[in-house]
């Protein structure tokens, strides 16, 4: 294989975002642009925490910031974790991933109704988010067998 075809090699926030993503944002876990670009951003923060006196563990607190920033909430835990609580006599829990990753796209209207942010969880439409989410779940496997 020649120099031109090698993949490129992915650095140590790479590596680490890339397997956050397959856990938790798996339809991102495809977009290396995004992987590249977020993972050289943290790289670069990890450097300039360092030069400006941080030591490394703090350093690397704020280059993890930087990497994960946007990506603490997770469409996709969420529909698991609605999969898992309210349809476990309809889904197996080992099947709720999958399932999770095909209901995804009907899903993202309703996620687009919220002011989705890392935090968002631990709001107040997140209830709201959960029940919307519940039924929409529902109709889904009714309608689609999904």
């Amino acid at each position: 294989m020649n120099q031109n075809n090698k993949p490129a090699e992915l650095s140590y926030y790479g590596l680490y975002l890339l397997s956050y993503l397959k856990d938790n944002h798996p339809d991102k876990a495809h977009d290396a642009a995004f992987v590249e670009s977020r993972a050289d951003r943290a790289a670069e923060m990890f450097e300039q925490a360092r030069r400006e006196g941080y030591p490394p563990e703090g350093a690397q607190e704020i280059a993890m910031a930087a990497l994960l920033e946007g990506l603490r909430f997770s469409k996709y835990d969420t529909i698991i974790e609605v999969l898992w609580n309210e349809f476990a006599e309809e889904v197996a829990q080992s099947d709720a991933p999958a399932v999770a990753l095909r209901l995804l796209p009907y899903m993202e209207g309703i996620f687009t109704q919220y002011p989705l942010s890392d935090d968002f969880a631990y709001s107040p439409e997140y209830e709201q988010l959960y029940t919307e989410l519940t039924g929409a779940v529902s109709i889904s496997l009714e309608e689609n067998g999904i």
